[in-house]
């Protein structure tokens, strides 16, 4: 395991823990927690997604943005 998904893994502990802790201490109705993180799962979860992939797997190799490529052979050309 690499040093970042271990500090990973230990972030999302302590901020599970810190809410679970904070719905206690601060006495918050639960229905209304859940309801919340149920309306942020989604925004949130795309956001890590795709700062997850970053730019992997767009660019091809040899190629530029700023290469024109070539447009298909159609059978007239041929």
């Amino acid at each position: 395991m690499s040093k970042k998904h271990t500090i990973i893994m230990v972030a999302c502990c302590v901020i599970g823990m810190g809410a679970v802790a904070a719905i206690f201490l601060f006495k918050l109705p639960v229905n209304s927690v859940l309801v919340g993180l149920m309306l942020l799962v989604c925004p949130l979860s795309h956001l890590l997604m795709m700062g997850a992939m970053g730019n992997k797997g767009h660019e091809h190799p040899g190629t530029s943005v700023d290469q024109p490529t070539t447009a298909p052979k159609t059978l007239s050309d041929r």
